[in-house]
């Protein structure tokens, strides 16, 4: 019998969506896009609300308010998906891929993200220190 993270976005309850994120902090990194190309940059610059140790946010119930252009991800929404790491599990399920080994609901540990370099921890300085027009020189390529 699968696993419940196997099951389509959808399907999950809210409880099971949230278990999903594997506690990464990718997604609260800032990101630019090249208006040309459309590619993706991520850069090393969080956003404030990011407890950068535990790679989770401290405002989570009040971000989309807090920070407007933070996107509130949904199973419905598959564009979203495109603005996240490649190895997000809500990416990674939306395109029928499994979990990666190191992730937390497969691994039964909520280290193992840290453990396996995915997360942030350690590599990253808030917004509140780096001018927006500055960002660019921010670009990291251990994010894809």
């Amino acid at each position: 019998m699968p696993e419940w993270w196997e099951q389509p976005l959808e399907t999950l309850t809210q409880t099971q969506w949230e278990a999903l994120c594997d506690g990464c902090g990718r997604c609260c990194l800032q990101k630019l896009e090249d208006e040309d190309s459309g590619e993706l940059y991520f850069t090393r610059v969080h956003c404030r609300y990011l407890d950068a140790q535990a790679c989770r946010c401290t405002a989570y119930t009040q971000r989309t308010r807090l920070v407007p252009d933070c996107i509130e991800l949904r199973a419905d929404d598959t564009t979203a998906m495109d603005w996240l790491p490649a190895t997000c599990a809500y990416r990674l399920r939306a395109r029928g891929q499994p979990l990666p080994s190191w992730h937390p609901l497969r691994t039964g540990d909520a280290q193992s993200v840290h453990e396996a370099g995915i997360s942030v921890r350690g590599r990253v300085i808030s917004d509140e220190h780096v001018h927006p027009d500055s960002y660019d020189e921010h670009i990291i390529s251990w994010v894809k």
